[in-house]
């Protein structure tokens, strides 16, 4: 377990690390620069987003330059309409993802972009994706996949993103789960 001085020290060394998959363009740089210094880039078996640190061995919690498992993550959605592509046309694809992440013991946090559960009840977004299938959907895998569900404005998701992830992280290392 590490002293109050040596987790300030992994701390100070927390960046967020993004899945190569996730799409380079003005509003991901605007998410990017949110993200923080050290925005580090790698191929996730899961999810969009995780943290790294450096331990007090001078170890990296992941290396980057390996296929990654991480033990939280954040799934992020542009849009209602994208989320509700993700249990329509695109279920089974998504469903193995999120159940990837589960079968690893990972906590997934599943960031929606511009929505709210008010906007799902109205059908405000392009699908013909039903609002009591979409919230059953929606409410069935929070239970299912122990997920948490977080809807927010596009320009808050960046700095949203490295709150969840840093708070995690330090979390985990406060209950000494990496050294």
């Amino acid at each position: 377990m590490l002293d109050r001085f040596e987790l300030e020290d992994v701390l100070r060394t927390y960046r967020v690390v993004a899945d190569t998959r996730e799409q380079t363009n003005p509003r991901a740089a605007e998410r990017f620069a949110a993200l923080g210094p050290g925005l580090e880039r790698a191929t996730l078996d899961y999810g969009d987003y995780c943290a790294n640190v450096t331990l007090p061995d001078g170890k990296h919690l992941y290396d980057t330059s390996t296929r990654l498992s991480p033990a939280c993550i954040v799934e992020r959605k542009m849009s209602l309409d994208e989320a509700a592509a993700c249990f329509t046309r695109d279920r089974e694809r998504f469903k193995r993802e999120i159940e990837r992440a589960g079968e690893s013991g990972a906590k997934i946090y599943l960031l929606i972009e511009g929505g709210s559960w008010e906007k799902i009840r109205r059908h405000s977004y392009r699908s013909r994706f039903r609002p009591k299938a979409f919230v059953a959907s929606l409410t069935a895998w929070m239970a299912r996949y122990d997920m948490t569900i977080i809807f927010c404005e596009p320009g808050t998701s960046g700095a949203l993103i490295r709150e969840i992830l840093y708070r995690d992280i330090k979390e985990r290392l406060e209950r000494g789960e990496y050294g």
